[in-house]
Formats: C-alpha cells, structure tokens, sequence
C-alpha cells in the first residue's frame, strides 16, 4: 500500500523492516531529516559517537557479533571521508556495513559552488571499500534502494554498501511503497561436481581443509565440524578463519601459517599443509596461497565465483554458500566412503607438538603474556585486537574454542581500530564479556570514544599495553634501517583518562597480572581501561632464521635500486 511520508521516514521505516534495530553515526546538517526519522521510530536507536570513523568501526563490530548488517550515518563531504576507514576494515573482513551519507541539496549538486560539505563524486571516494554504491533523489525510491543494499550484503561476499541521499530528498513528501526484504536464496553447486569433489576426497591420501572468514559468514561453523568429523580430515584455519573449529577439538591444527621465506622451523604448519595431496579450502582466499601448491587437488568452495580458479589451476571449483554446500557435499562423501579413513589422531598430536614448541621455546618472550590475557578472559567473551606487537602474534597463536570471538582488523591493518570496534561488539552482545587489546598508540586514535562508552552504558574492558612508542615501527626502524626516528610518544596517565570520562581505571604492575585484573575489571558494570607497561619485544622469529627476516617494504624490488 502506498503510504505518504518523507525520504528520511522511508528510510527509517525501510531500515527497521530490514531487523536495524541501532544505527550509529553523528547527528549534522544534511542529514536532519533522517535523524528525525530515528527519533520517531520506536525500534531504532542510534548511538551518537564523537568521531565518524568510529561509527563504521562499530557497525563492523556489531555486524561481525550479531551476525546482522551493521549501519552507520554520517555528513557528507568530510564526514565520508572520515568513516572510510572503517568501511576499509569492514571491506578486508568481508563484513556487512551499511554507510548512509548525507549530500548536498540537489540543485548545488555538481556545479561547484562550494557547498556546505560539498565534494565532487562522492560515493567514488568509498567506491573502492564497498561492494555496491547508490545515489537515491526522491522519497519514492529510497525503499527500493534500501531493499537492493540489504539485498547486496546478504548475498554473495558480505562487504560494505553505502547509500547518499540529499537533505531535501530527506524532508521532501510523497507517495511510497515500502518494501519487504529480499529472500536470499544460499547457492549450491551442482550435483556433478559435489559427487567428483566427493570422489577425489574419498580417494586422497593426506587430505586437509583449509578453512577461512566465510565459514563464519555463512554461520556454518558446526557444519564445518560436522564434515571433518565425517571424513576424519583435520583442519588448519586463516586467520580470518580462527573460531571456525575450536582450538581444543581433536581435529584442529589451528591457525599458525606465514609464507614460508618468514618460517622454516617456526612454522611446522607450513609443511604440513606441503604435504597434502587435497587441500578442501571453505571460504578462504588463499592470500598466502596454497602451500601445497599444484601436485595437489584444491576443492575450493567459496561464495565468490573469483576467487574459485585464482589459487591454482588444478581446481575442482564449488561456488556455493559455506554452509549450504557442505550440508549437500556429506552425503555424497558417505557414498563415496570418505569416513573410512583412520583417525589422524596421531598426525594432530604430533603437529600440535610442533606448534607447543614453536610457542613456548622461539616467542618465550610473546607467550607467557598471551596465555596471561588468555587466562583471564572467559573462553565466550569476544576478544578484540588491535594492530600491536603481542597483537600480530595473537593472530597465529591466541586460542579459540568459540565462533566469532576472534576479531581484528584483516589486511587493512588499521591502527586504533580495536576500541571503537569492541563497543559495537558489546552493543550487538551486551549479555557477553567484551574485551579489547590495544597499545597505547592505537588506543589514543580514538580514545574520545570512552565518552560514548560511559553515555550509553557499553561496558566494556580494553588492556592498553603502553611502551610510549609506536613499538611496531621503532624496532623494524632500528633493526632494518640503522635507527629508529620520531617513533616515541607522549602518554596521558590513562587511568586519570579513564576516570575524567568517568569510567573506571586500573593499573598493572606487570602484564602477567592482567590474569587476574581482567576478571575483576568484567566484574564492573562500567566501561575499564587497565594500563599495563610492555616492554619492546623482537621480531618473532627463531634466531636462526633471523637473517630471512626482510619484509618487501625494507628491501628494493625487481632489482630497481641497488642495495
């Protein structure tokens, strides 16, 4: 039925039929008639934040907690440009983000007038972080924008989208058709291929599945579980994958692989991934490529036909939904007897001997402090990281047993990122413990947010590991380049910061007592910033493979520039 209301009403309307219940943003000019439109719907909420990039960042948590879109408003003009970076972090991570900008008035639009906000081509400034762009005019079509947005994230490669729209198309009234929300259908390959995958992993000698952030995505965690327990076939994760298996399940390797000019006996994984004759790659990208290479089989099943063939040409490709296409594969494996294989359980142990070595014996300085925070948080609390020195090794070696409660930023590596991001965590799951680990350089990129934090009630805890360095960059400056250079901070004292805000602040003397200060700080039903000196760490690699150690960007390339 047609119904007469403005933009901004079908906007709100169209979001609140979509399941938003909360949408985070900065209320401005431009965009006043959409906050109105919040205001007057009963089942949204917006959570006002103090910068534009932390607005994206928490709709990315909340996205990645509640396995729902997360939205974001902004201004347009700077305020774009502000929540880019977010939209970047939700891009690298495959995350479902709505961005709603606001523009310019119409008839300003393009004629460069110098309008309040005013930039030229707005939406290519997020073009490169979103999946799908739209521009919407009139009142009449936002609500099949809206539908088209939802429909872009839920299909596909989950990833960012993002909607303009002109303050006066935001107020303007007219006659509007709401929309119902598009059934997404989860894709399956065809029969043939399910039944020739099903006979290459029944008759393969040591296969292995690979399994990454689209296991997540498609909530297909126990089915993932399901199939290796059928087909007794253990399982490695990416790090985008970590949480697809538990960590203490029988047939979990976990998640400890790097390119092997950075490993040798570092990283046992590595070789053992070598070693298989069929990789089953679920959800993955193969950012690191297959270790094993094309003497083996890869099943490859992801939900974005480009990525099926890139990896390497000895590809049985399977483009269908994670979940819905191991649930329609198991069938055909028990027909072909893919469970009748012995149980690698001794392969498993083995392996996880090697990576116990690798932890305690080669980062004997990482390991104690990891297992400290790792002690102290319950194993169902989401766990947040930002870019750090303990951080880049808690991608390989931080142990989860339950899905989704890893999270960090992907390729994008965005510094500061941890904190904005963990309050949209806790908003989506205000019923699960939600810590955050940051160094205190990261940490201070958006620290204005524990304003927002005290205002509604996100009670979070963040660990600031504080070296007054940007720690990272000071030791690879030192020991590649000859010297470090203006890599040192100046700190507040981040337990007065925590209690100007008025949340709660606490000190560690060590990190080894975060073991028992993150319990007590879940314990408060406020928001907590436990300070803890951190000393430097080396660069985590055995000192025998030390020399191997040159990132590309210390080195020249192609032969360029003459060392």
């Amino acid at each position: 039925m047609m119904v007469k209301m403005s933009g901004g009403e079908a906007l709100v309307k169209s979001l609140a039929r979509e399941g938003v219940d909360v949408v985070f943003g900065i209320p401005g000019i431009q965009i006043y008639g959409i906050v109105a439109a919040i205001r007057d719907e009963p089942g949204i909420r917006m959570v006002t934040t103090r910068h534009e990039q932390a607005a994206t960042y928490m709709a990315d948590g909340y996205a990645r907690a509640s396995g729902k879109p997360g939205v974001a408003l902004v201004v347009p003009g700077v305020g774009i440009y502000n929540a880019a970076s977010g939209l970047a972090t939700a891009y690298a991570r495959s995350s479902p983000v709505l961005c709603l900008a606001g523009q310019i008035p119409r008839h300003q639009m393009g004629k460069n007038l110098g309008a309040v906000h005013e930039i030229a081509n707005q939406l290519d400034v997020v073009r490169p972080v979103t999946k799908w762009q739209r521009q919407v005019l009139r009142p009449r079509d936002v609500p099949g924008a809206v539908a088209e947005a939802f429909r872009q994230m839920r299909s596909g490669r989950p990833r960012p989208v993002a909607l303009e729209i002109p303050p006066d198309a935001a107020v303007e009234r007219e006659e509007v058709l709401l929309r119902e929300p598009f059934r997404v259908p989860r894709i399956v390959p065809s029969p043939e291929l399910l039944r020739e995958a099903a006979r290459v992993i029944a008759q393969s000698r040591l296969p292995l599945i690979y399994a990454g952030g689209g296991v997540a995505s498609s909530d297909a965690e126990a089915t993932l579980v399901e199939l290796a327990e059928a087909t007794r076939i253990p399982v490695v994760t990416s790090t985008g994958g970590k949480g697809a298996i538990p960590d203490n399940h029988a047939l979990s390797y976990g998640s400890c692989f790097s390119p092997r000019a950075e490993r040798q006996e570092m990283n046992q994984l590595y070789d053992v991934m070598q070693s298989a004759d069929v990789v089953i790659g679920i959800g993955a990208r193969f950012s690191l490529g297959n270790p094993a290479g094309e003497k083996s089989i890869l099943v490859n099943i992801n939900i974005d036909d480009a990525e099926l063939t890139r990896v390497q040409a000895n590809t049985i490709p399977l483009h269908g939904d994670a979940r819905a296409t191991i649930e329609a594969l198991l069938p055909y494996l028990a027909e072909a007897g893919a469970g009748n294989r012995p149980p690698p359980s001794e392969a498993v142990a083995a392996a996880r001997r090697l990576i116990a070595y690798y932890d305690i014996q080669l980062h004997e300085p990482h390991y104690p402090f990891l297992q400290a925070i790792r002690n102290g948080i319950p194993e169902e609390a989401f766990a947040v990281w930002d870019i750090t020195q303990l951080g880049f090794y808690a991608r390989t070696h931080w142990r989860v047993n339950h899905p989704k409660t890893y999270i960090d930023p992907g390729y994008s590596f965005n510094l500061g990122f941890a904190f904005p991001t963990a309050l949209g965590v806790k908003v989506a799951r205000p019923d699960r413990p939600v810590v955050c680990i940051a160094g205190d350089g990261g940490f201070m990129f958006n620290s204005s947010e524990l304003a927002t934090a005290v205002k509604y009630g996100i009670h979070t805890t963040t660990v600031v590991l504080r070296n007054d360095s940007y720690g990272n960059v000071a030791r690879d400056l030192d020991e590649v380049f000859g010297g470090t250079y203006e890599t040192d901070l100046h700190n507040p004292d981040f337990v007065k910061l925590a209690e100007s805000f008025g949340a709660v602040g606490m000190r560690a003397g060590d990190p080894m007592e975060l073991e028992t200060l993150i319990p007590l700080a879940l314990e408060k039903q406020a928001p907590v910033i436990i300070d803890v000196p951190f000393a430097d760490m080396p660069i985590p690699v055995a000192p025998q493979v030390a020399p191997l150690y040159r990132l590309a960007w210390t080195r020249p390339q192609e032969g360029l520039i003459e060392s």
